[in-house]
């Protein structure tokens, strides 16, 4: 695997990471996080279009973009990636052009699926999907032994617009899902929040997917602003601060979910992934160095199944609510994570409305919020 790395930023571009032979460097998959407005910039996509002429090139918008160990807003952070070993199949669709999120996963998974299929990453619209409903169309026919990974593009802390694109400017409701196929690939991955429950359980008695309408019985919205306290006022953005941990059909594992909107007029609250009648939920706060340790599990997970050697490339998908709480140390959890991987690991990712993840290996992959997930990439020699 060879990698390389551009960096646009103040409005010029810089090489961050160059390839060692440039001449021979043909990558087969460029990844470009950014801005909400430069990816969509055709001034942007046409450069590396054609610096990247053999590329299939897949642009988000982010709410921070990660390069090596640095964090990073309203830029453009993009690596180049050839895999000498391993086939690469990107597909596109349009959540307009379905009648869900779920038959969006279904059809991505159809068009990926063969014989040979070790992972995909998605790289989705993170505004009009519903993560979670996604998230079931992929699994919905998927053998276990294909790992499912990736995150919703961002757009800031603004929650207006996400765009994505393959091979054309970024657009809104725009998934894009990436197939890597054969024996030569090796894929880890990781998921870890390290935030706190707090307060009592309390059970989802009405909700229509992942809109939430009452907690015991009682208006959702009306007990969420009562935990809040002096945070009210700055609702819907200082929801990110307090999400929910959600437990589904008494499983073990908890899952979290961030809170999107709220309408005072319906009382009820929307979120990035469901929350089915029947389930536990708690509150949940921050605590700062759980989070940021958070990172650092992540990263040794993800690189668990390795034997004396690093992951060649980690890419890192954190949410929106982390950095949000974590402000002017959120950088920390990207060095947290580039500390475990060393300087052969090249790093790239971003800020995301949602995380997708398995949470062990063989396990389906799952809507995750307010976590830092990791997906690690090694060639065999």
């Amino acid at each position: 695997m060879k990698t390389s790395q551009l960096h646009f930023i103040n409005g010029n571009w810089k090489s961050i990471l160059p390839a060692k032979n440039e001449t021979l460097f043909t990558p087969q998959l460029v990844l470009a996080f950014g801005d909400t407005g430069l990816v969509a910039d055709a001034a942007v996509f046409n450069y590396l279009k054609a610096s990247f002429p053999s590329a299939s090139i897949i642009s988000a918008s982010t709410s921070g973009e990660i390069l090596g160990d640095g964090l990073f807003d309203e830029t453009v952070a993009v690596t180049a990636i050839e895999f000498e070993k391993t086939p690469v199949k990107c597909v596109d669709t349009n959540f307009n052009d379905h009648s869900n999120s779920f038959e969006v996963g279904k059809y991505l998974m159809n068009e990926l699926l063969t014989d040979d299929l070790k992972a995909v990453v998605i790289i989705s619209d993170g505004s009009l999907i519903n993560g979670s409903e996604l998230v079931s169309g992929l699994n919905d026919k998927k053998p276990a032994h294909i790992s499912v990974t990736g995150g919703l593009a961002g757009d800031a802390a603004r929650f207006k617009q996400t765009v994505v694109g393959l091979n054309e400017l970024a657009i809104a409701g725009k998934i894009v899902a990436i197939g890597f196929y054969g024996d030569k690939i090796h894929i880890g991955h990781s998921s870890f929040g390290g935030w706190d429950e707090f307060g009592k359980e309390r059970e989802v008695t009405k909700s229509d997917k992942n809109v939430l309408y009452e907690l015991d019985n009682e208006s959702a919205l009306d007990l969420y602003k009562e935990y809040l306290g002096p945070y009210v006022d700055e609702l819907p953005g200082s929801a990110l601060l307090f999400p929910l941990s959600i437990r589904i059909d008494n499983e073990q594992t908890n899952l979290v979910r961030t809170i999107l909107s709220i309408d005072e007029k319906e009382k009820s609250m929307t979120f990035a992934g469901n929350l089915p009648v029947g389930s536990k939920v708690r509150l949940m706060k921050a605590n700062f160095e759980k989070l940021i340790t958070a990172s650092s599990d992540a990263a040794k997970e993800a690189m668990e199944d390795l034997v004396n050697v690093k992951p060649e490339l980690a890419l890192l998908i954190s949410c929106v609510g982390r950095k949000l709480v974590l402000q002017e140390r959120t950088s920390e959890e990207v060095e947290a994570a580039k500390e475990i991987f060393g300087d052969d690991t090249t790093i790239t990712g971003f800020y995301s409305y949602g995380e997708i993840s398995p949470f062990n290996p063989n396990t389906t992959c799952e809507l995750h919020n307010q976590t830092m997930t990791i997906t690690t990439f090694t060639e065999s020699v």
